[in-house]
């Protein structure tokens, strides 16, 4: 079962790796409904919709919980002290 947990976590990392580089005011505006095909491309390769369409909105939950993480991280990645010397 975690195995199958993974897809949402690796797309929403990727997500937020990507919005990262994206301008902060269209972030949204692109985040949210990216955010939710990966979570249903999550649900439908899983095969989670057999059961019931409400993991789609546990998928959802991941993905976006797994953007943001991806975000702050490359933000501070990008922002550090140990970054800014090199530029």
């Amino acid at each position: 079962m975690i195995s199958v947990e993974i897809v949402p976590i690796l797309c929403g990392l990727l997500l937020g790796a990507f919005l990262g580089w994206i301008e902060p005011a269209s972030r949204k505006r692109i985040g949210v409904p990216i955010a939710l095909a990966l979570a249903l491309f999550a649900t439908i390769t899983s095969g989670e919709f057999r059961v019931s369409w409400a993991f789609l909105l546990m998928d959802a939950l991941l993905v976006t919980a797994a953007a943001l993480a991806g975000l702050v991280t490359l933000h501070r990645v990008r922002w550090s002290p140990s970054a800014q010397k090199r530029l």
